[in-house]
């Protein structure tokens, strides 16, 4: 199970009110919310290991120099007084108040709940996802809110994505035909169609006036993104005058547009162990620390009977 962690805690957050507070006043809806959806995934879908798939980069820079506008209104104003950023790395993310204290917690209680956090310099998390999904010897859940992860799906190699843009009570589980199904395109086709639709939530402008219904229909028509510019290019094919205008004039989009929604794939990572295992002493006695310090109580208690319980039906 690949977790898409921000994805998850930056839901947790805004999902559970954040009068839920430590002993000492300190904001910990998001860690308990996380612990909460930690619980229910395992319980639900019994993996054998989980990774916290992380962003080391939220905002790449060599996604930024391919589409300058990529994440640009989630960049935080800097101070009056501050240098001017000069590159991606060195932007910073607009984070909730309330939520930038709780992100070193979530990360200190993954540990102690043996789940290892795994990111990759200059790449996001989608990325390092990308690279445990196409490489694993096992079956994969990648569990994520991002439409963009639908790319990974793949029955072939039995990677599911179960999607959490519905909220907890209601997941989506896409396989190849479920896919199909919710979007008209093959997990093959997935980040072209992305491409062309565009997201506004990723600063990805798409190609103005094509839709998700008439991507959907050119790359049924045409088979994928090269097909499609192509078929624009080429007067003797039977496309309209309107839709052939639209393709040519984001010509240059559509050059560089797949390298950014396209995740990475073969990432060197570190080496890591995510075998769901019973707690070990000082395990406990950090988690037994931890919710005392943070006031995590049943949330905490929720995940570590849920992971015993995945630990010993694995074994």
């Amino acid at each position: 199970m690949l977790l898409d962690t921000a994805a998850l805690y930056f839901r947790a957050f805004h999902g559970v009110p954040d009068t839920v507070v430590a002993p000492g006043g300190e904001p910990v809806n998001a860690v308990r919310g996380l612990l909460d959806m930690i619980a229910r995934l395992t319980t639900e879908f019994r993996p054998t290991e989980i990774v916290a798939c992380w962003d080391d980069d939220w905002r790449p820079q060599w996604r930024v120099d391919l589409i300058p506008t990529y994440k640009t209104h989630r960049v935080a104003a800097a101070p009056a007084d501050a240098e001017p950023a000069t590159d991606a790395d060195s932007a910073i993310e607009t984070v909730p108040d309330l939520l930038s204290p709780q992100v070193p917690v979530i990360r200190e209680v993954l540990a102690a709940l043996g789940i290892p956090v795994v990111g990759a310099a200059h790449h996001e998390a989608d990325d390092v996802i990308g690279t445990l999904a196409s490489h694993s010897d096992i079956p994969v859940d990648v569990v994520t809110g991002d439409r963009d992860l639908f790319q990974l799906v793949d029955d072939s190699r039995d990677v599911r994505v179960i999607y959490t843009g519905r909220g907890m009570a209601r997941l989506e589980i896409l396989t190849d035909a479920s896919l199909t199904a919710k979007t008209g395109v093959t997990p093959a086709q997935y980040a072209d169609f992305a491409a062309m639709r565009g997201d506004a939530s990723d600063g990805l402008p798409g190609v103005a006036g094509v839709g998700e219904k008439t991507a959907a229909t050119l790359l049924a028509e045409f088979g994928d993104l090269d097909g499609i510019v192509a078929a624009a290019a080429d007067p003797t094919v039977k496309l309209s005058a309107s839709v052939r205008a639209k393709i040519v004039a984001a010509a240059d989009y559509l050059l560089v547009a797949p390298k950014v929604v396209n995740v990475v794939r073969d990432l060197q990572l570190p080496a890591f162990d995510a075998r769901i295992r019973p707690a070990t002493p000082e395990q406990l006695a950090d988690l037994e620390r931890l919710a005392s310090r943070w006031g995590l109580g049943s949330a905490l208690t929720r995940a570590q009977e849920a992971l015993a319980a995945a630990s010993s039906s694995s074994s």
